[in-house]
């Protein structure tokens, strides 16, 4: 199972240390992590405007993210799919991805549901998948 990360949950995985941690490192046991560059990006700017690291800091988890999962280069949508265009990147993403789920608490993508034929899911929804499976 392939599963794209949006960068919330990557945040809250490696700030919080919740049930999106968890999520993760069942992810690193029973599936792929998948993410692009612009959800790397994306984490290394919040690591250090939201969580306060060091760049050197949000550095190493940036590398520890791009150790664990595969990424891939996404190609822009050809049209707006997202209320907000920015988690456009996430679609973008899955698709270059063949992801099976992409995993988020972002309302603006869990509202879709599911695009292109792939679910859009909360933490909690994707750990209960994973356990089941």
């Amino acid at each position: 199972m392939r599963i794209v990360f949006d960068t919330n949950v990557l945040f809250s995985a490696f700030v919080a240390h919740g049930a999106c941690a968890g999520l993760y490192e069942e992810c690193l046991l029973r599936a792929r992590v998948v993410v692009s560059q612009p959800i790397l990006d994306e984490l290394r700017v919040k690591l250090v405007d939201k969580a306060g690291l060091s760049p050197g800091e949000a550095e190493e988890v940036v590398q520890a993210v791009t150790s664990d999962a595969e990424v891939v280069a996404p190609r822009p949508l050809p049209a707006p799919a997202c209320r907000d265009p920015d988690d456009d990147m996430v679609l973008a993403t899955a698709l270059a991805a063949n992801a099976n789920a992409i995993v988020t608490g972002d309302q603006d993508l869990l509202v879709l549901g599911r695009f292109k034929g792939i679910p859009i899911l909360t933490p909690r929804d994707c750990l209960a998948l994973l356990r089941k499976g």
